[in-house]
């Protein structure tokens, strides 16, 4: 299969539905009579590491964009004119909403962006990336350990370990505290 063939295109799926609107497409793709040039169907996701209650690393799968599939095809033909076929084929798709980027005249994501959202799903699974839910200068309570109930600054954060240093008020004097993401939560 040709890496270069077709455009990139964005379609609008129902919300938590892009698993299946791509299995709804490449099933519908195999059972038509006449091949269309729809090449690839992608749904950008990423690992990431979450720190919860002891447990470290609890590796989950988050997707870049929720609602939303990005499909690689031609939906134009080479005179500029639509595609109908693959225009109707595409909409009448179960969990399809529409095409983002022009509701007659969808326009395809551009090189550097496609460049951009591949090379950020192409990193190698086995390094997950840290769920970071912090800012530094962010006010948090801390829930567990010594310090619990008191309310610290974010001053640092350590991503790889999992870990926050915080500026805690203690008897009227900051005192740094280090804690792991899971030991404190956001003041609401």
């Amino acid at each position: 299969m040709d890496r270069n063939a077709g455009q990139w295109f964005v379609l609008h799926t129902l919300s938590g539905h892009e698993n299946k609107v791509r299995e709804n497409i490449e099933t519908a793709l195999r059972q038509e009579e006449t091949a269309l040039p729809v090449y690839e169907i992608l749904i950008p996701t990423e690992k990431v590491s979450e720190f919860r209650k002891n447990k470290k690393n609890t590796i989950t799968t988050r997707k870049f964009f929720p609602g939303y599939v990005l499909a690689r095809m031609d939906l134009y033909k080479p005179d500029g004119s639509l595609d109908e076929r693959v225009w109707y084929f595409v909409r009448g798709i179960q969990g399809v909403i529409g095409f983002i980027g022009g509701s007659d005249r969808p326009q395809p994501l551009s090189q550097q962006e496609i460049d951009y959202i591949l090379m950020q799903t192409a990193e190698p699974e086995e390094k997950a990336k840290p769920k970071i839910q912090y800012e530094i200068g962010e006010t948090v309570r801390i829930k567990d350990g010594a310090f619990e109930n008191f309310e610290g600054v974010v001053r640092k954060i350590d991503a790889e370990r999992g870990k926050l240093e915080l500026e805690v008020s203690i008897f009227g004097r900051s005192t740094p505290v280090e804690l792991e993401f899971w030991q404190v939560v956001r003041e609401q």
